[in-house]
């Protein structure tokens, strides 16, 4: 048997890294705020989480009140450590974005934007980076076959790849790829890594599919921990090759892998460095978290108010203490999970990564 717990040596790290949380918990210095946008979409992606279409019923926020948001917050804080996440949706389908990055950027924040590629030509990314664009980050989920099966759309592969040449071949300080783990493109990953460093990425970062929206309805969106444990010992081997910067995402606790798949132990810093503001002006944390997660709207409260004396729901997490999570040796350095695994209404935990990698490691004894 494998056993995939953590050795003395990384207890004693991971315990360290505990006070480090409980410090940055209470400082709580907002460094990452999302701003999601619009709804509307060029894809219909068969793992969206908000039901995106190229029609929204939702209208897009006027650019008018999210500015209006962040003017209170340069008021009172130094914009230059607070990224402005755009996202969406699909954020270049709004024809005014230049304009309302060029009053992010003369305001002091660095921004950036999440895409699919599919509109990304030399021109708009042009025009982007005039406007103070500093990141950007593509979505690329397999080789031709597995992409464009879960994109819903042929050529988004080629698309994605195209935007991926153009960013690489650009000025922009900071881009990345992100994956999205699935039983499809899980045996591609080599053939990815290689056209990746081919085209120059130097930062590739993943995440699994969790199970809401349609994440939730086609099994071969997840993987089982046998799958799991062979992705993770993918990105440990090419970290430790050098050839390109993998991180995984802040999903849940990894056992022996913490600190071997990204760059840091597992830490979901939501509501604690990370904010958000959704489309219908619903603050929150990272834009998964919605329903029972929301601590207010921007219509009728202070963004920064709510920041400073709300989100305890995610400040204090004690209260996710409970199923599997009650007993377990790990929620000291765990806590439960990152929060977009878990039930927006009951709290429930909907995925354990660790228990998946653990029952993979007695199936093997």
């Amino acid at each position: 048997m494998t056993d995939v717990n953590p050795g003395a040596k990384k207890r004693a790290q991971l315990e360290l890294f505990r006070y480090h949380k409980k410090i940055q918990t209470s400082i709580h210095e907002l460094r990452y705020l999302f701003w999601e946008c619009t709804l509307r979409c060029n894809l219909n992606c068969g793992h969206c989480g908000s039901d995106c279409l190229s029609s929204s019923s939702v209208a897009d926020m006027p650019a008018e009140n999210f500015l209006k948001v962040l003017d209170g917050i340069r008021k009172k804080m130094d914009p230059g450590k607070i990224t402005i996440a755009i996202t969406g949706g699909e954020p270049i389908l709004r024809r005014d974005l230049e304009q309302v990055g060029l009053q992010i950027a003369s305001w002091g924040f660095p921004w950036g934007i999440v895409s699919n590629g599919w509109d990304l030509s030399s021109v708009r990314l042009n025009s982007l980076l005039n406007a103070g664009m500093v990141t950007m980050t593509v979505s690329l989920d397999g080789m031709e076959d597995s992409h464009d099966w879960l994109r819903k759309k042929t050529g988004s592969f080629k698309r994605a790849v195209g935007a991926l040449s153009t960013l690489a071949k650009s000025s922009i300080p900071l881009f990345d790829v992100m994956t999205c783990l699935t039983q499809r493109n899980l045996h591609q990953l080599p053939e990815m890594k290689d056209l990746l460093v081919k085209i120059g990425v130097k930062n590739w970062r993943f995440v699994s599919i969790f199970p809401r929206g349609r994440g939730d309805s086609d099994p071969e969106l997840s993987l089982n921990g046998k799958q799991f444990r062979e992705a993770l010992e993918f990105m440990k081997s090419v970290r430790e090759s050098g050839e390109i910067r993998i991180n995984y995402s802040c999903d849940g606790f990894l056992g022996k892998y913490e600190r071997e798949v990204r760059d840091d132990f597992m830490f979901c810093k939501a509501g604690i460095n990370i904010g958000s503001v959704l489309i219908d002006g619903s603050i929150s944390a990272c834009p998964s978290l919605r329903e029972d997660f929301i601590q207010g709207n921007i219509y009728k409260d202070d963004f920064l108010e709510c920041w400073e004396n709300r989100f305890q729901v995610m400040r204090d997490r004690s209260w996710a203490k409970t199923g599997k999570c009650a007993s377990c040796r790990e929620w000291r350095w765990c806590g439960g999970n990152g929060l977009h695994l878990r039930h927006e209404k009951t709290g429930e935990l909907m995925m354990c990564q660790f228990s998946d990698l653990k029952m993979k490691a007695v199936d093997e004894s």
